[in-house]
């Protein structure tokens, strides 16, 4: 259901694989609104990363529908204000959705200041010079402005992947889309990246996170997510769950978890 706050409206969400033989999302349905920090936890292979994947169509949904600000970006086209039939631009769309993966995704030949001003000249039209100045502010944020001209190789993993962050908020997203951000990272450069995603979310940043940190689940996201065999099985407040899960899969997974 569309509130006003209602950013993107998840119904009945598919993905099959082999004609229907694996069903990696099997009727998905869920609400993100504005400032929402959802945490989405469940085994592997329980359907997290191709539901995060799907919200901007890295994964093509076989069914069911993604309404983002009013618009089913699922269908190739959609009638505007006026009436008028228009196209879905898929890569305006995913400007307005930030994604960090598992593994950084840097450009290993550019400098950490080339990586964060490449998209935002190329896409947005920024000039080089407005584009740096933005650059140096966001990694002033995250503690790494003075590796600006080093090297991605010259980085350790904590710090590629607070680049990875703020590189996808120079381009000024809606929302952040966090696929498992701290699972390749070593533990100890694990809580360097969590506080970079917490001190986003108090500052209202709409976030999907799908995570194993089962602190950050309880303690940072105001919404908890449970998935297992491509289903939504639970989904509530994150310490409610967390002290009194009600589904026997939950309750499971809990046990091994904490």
């Amino acid at each position: 259901m569309e509130t006003r706050d209602s950013m993107i409206q998840v119904t009945d969400l598919k993905k099959y694989y082999k004609g229907g033989a694996i069903k990696a999302l099997d009727g998905v349905t869920v609400d993100i609104n504005k400032g929402d920090v959802i945490a989405v936890i469940g085994p592997s292979g329980s359907g997290k990363s191709t539901f995060l994947r799907s919200l901007n169509l890295l994964e093509e949904p076989t069914g069911g529908s993604i309404v983002f600000k009013g618009i089913d970006i699922t269908r190739k086209k959609y009638k505007d204000k006026d009436g008028k039939t228009v196209k879905v631009n898929i890569d305006e769309l995913r400007q307005k959705m930030g994604m960090v993966f598992q593994h950084f995704n840097l450009f290993p030949h550019k400098t950490i200041l080339e990586n964060m001003t490449l998209a935002p000249m190329k896409v947005r039209g920024m000039s080089r010079e407005e584009a740096e100045k933005k650059a140096l502010e966001l990694l002033d944020r995250v503690g790494l402005k003075d590796r600006a001209d080093a090297y991605p190789i010259q980085l350790s993993g904590g710090q590629k992947q607070r680049v990875a962050i703020v590189r996808a908020l120079a381009m000024e997203p809606e929302v952040m889309l966090f696929d498992e951000p701290t699972s390749a990272l070593d533990p100890e450069m694990v809580g360097e990246v969590l506080d970079v995603m917490k001190e986003l979310a108090h500052e209202g940043m709409t976030m999907v996170v799908v995570t194993h940190e089962m602190g950050f689940a309880r303690e940072v996201g105001n919404r908890l997510l449970f998935m297992a065999d491509g289903k939504l099985l639970e989904q509530g407040d994150p310490k409610e769950l967390f002290d009194h899960p009600q589904h026997p899969r939950l309750q499971d997974f809990l046990s091994k978890v904490l």
